[in-house]
């Protein structure tokens, strides 16, 4: 094998032009070229214009045996590159689920009059929900813009904020947002909202949806859960839990004497539609004055969940670590109350072996045996999953309360999605 230079050479001229390299088989055949006798030399005839020929030229041949490795480290580093960018391409396409189909909800509701009317009168329901190009079909990347950069501009709906001591004397909080105008109806309604864990009403996503529902008539209040806000501190060694319900009751109280004529709207977030069920379903006198419950993308039932908390599919294990971190920075800011000051005034269940467990602890899993679960004295996590879950409520929710409406998402992030099995015959889903 040989390096072939090509030129477009010109026969009447003597000259030569346009250099190249090229490869081929054969003998050479252009003029006063010689070719080596014993040896297979490389042949190509050129098609680069000249002057005198515009498409065939003779060639140079020079031999180039000792090239070889160079000539097969261009060709695999050309190789190479070609593999890297083809799985660039299907991490891209897989990361961001391009190649799936966009398709509308699916809905699993009685027929009953009620029904039809949500139907009728909620096109969202039933229209096929085309997302943003490119990213829009990741839940992944939308949570991690939407987290960390939010919108181009978050909306800022002002309220007041009010506290009441609880009777073991935490302090609880909650904001009451007044709506711009009336209801279109002429009704008074308001939207008691329990946000995901860890979450209050200067969270983003909570923001947002206050402010939408104060544009069309709807006075909103939501719950501050104990602890999470940074700015105010506990005043008993206890904060929010996964399924406690005591200051979402509260709030409710307070705002039922606040606006006695007023139909409530209950509307749980992630956790926050754990307590909400479970408070509904605790106790039917719960549901007095309340209109309908909405319960965003909860699970359900801990415990059945459990399993899956530590598995990496759908990075379930990275979000896990992401909230236990968060858990674990609220908890520590709240540190002197919870485990008490030199070992004074802590919480009776909690000893210094908890405190050094919290700081090497990964998962919720691990905060909530070592934590949360003693708060409210439960011997495992396993029972303190199991008593906390709202799934062993929700016949009672269904059964006096058909206007509930539950919307899981069809790919949780966090845990598998789990259809609210027990209430489905009288729900819509």
């Amino acid at each position: 094998m040989c390096l072939v230079a090509a030129a477009g050479w010109s026969a009447s001229q003597g000259d030569w032009d346009r250099p190249g390299i090229c490869l081929g088989d054969g003998q050479p055949e252009a003029p006063g070229v010689p070719a080596e006798s014993g040896r297979s030399d490389v042949l190509l005839r050129c098609m680069l214009p000249s002057r005198t020929q515009p498409f065939l030229n003779p060639v140079v041949m020079f031999p180039i045996d000792a090239m070889d490795p160079v000539l097969e480290l261009l060709v695999l580093v050309d190789g190479l590159k070609l593999a890297v960018l083809a799985t660039i391409l299907y991490l891209l396409v897989r990361c961001l689920n391009l190649n799936s189909a966009t398709s509308p909800p699916n809905l699993t509701f009685l027929n009953s009059p009620l029904s039809q009317h949500l139907l009728k009168f909620c096109p969202l329901l039933t229209r096929e929900y085309i997302p943003p190009l490119l990213w829009g079909k990741s839940g992944h990347i939308q949570t991690i813009v939407y987290g960390k950069l939010g919108r181009v501009s978050s909306p800022m709906p002002s309220g007041c904020r009010k506290s009441f001591v609880m009777l073991d004397g935490s302090t609880a909080t909650f904001d009451l947002f007044e709506p711009f105008s009336s209801h279109a109806t002429g009704d008074d309604f308001t939207m008691v909202i329990c946000p995901g864990i860890a979450n209050h009403s200067e969270k983003q996503y909570i923001r947002t949806f206050v402010d939408h529902s104060l544009r069309h008539g709807y006075r909103c209040a939501v719950l501050n859960h104990l602890g999470a806000l940074p700015n105010v501190k506990l005043t008993a060694p206890r904060m929010f839990t996964y399924g406690c319900t005591w200051e979402f009751g509260s709030m409710v109280q307070k705002v039922r004497r606040l606006h006695p004529q007023t139909k409530l709207v209950v509307i749980g977030f992630s956790m926050g539609g754990n307590i909400v069920c479970k408070y509904l379903g605790e106790d039917c006198a719960n549901q007095d004055g309340v209109l309908c419950a909405v319960s965003v993308g909860q699970g359900y039932n801990a415990l059945k969940a459990q399993p899956t908390f530590l598995q990496w599919d759908n990075f379930r294990r990275f979000y896990n670590f992401i909230m236990a971190d968060n858990m674990k920075r609220i908890i520590l800011s709240n540190r002197d109350m919870i485990f008490g000051e030199n070992g004074h005034n802590r919480h009776v269940d909690l000893e210094d072996m908890d405190l050094r467990m919290l700081y090497m602890a990964t998962s919720l899993v691990q905060i909530d045996d070592n934590i949360m679960r003693k708060f409210h004295g439960y011997s495992s996590v396993q029972e303190y999953y199991e008593k906390e879950s709202c799934s062993h409520y929700l016949h009672n929710v269904c059964a006096s309360l058909p206007r509930i409406i539950f919307i899981p998402a069809v790919q949780q992030d966090f845990a598998p999605t789990m259809h609210p099995f027990q209430c489905r015959e009288t729900c819509v889903c």
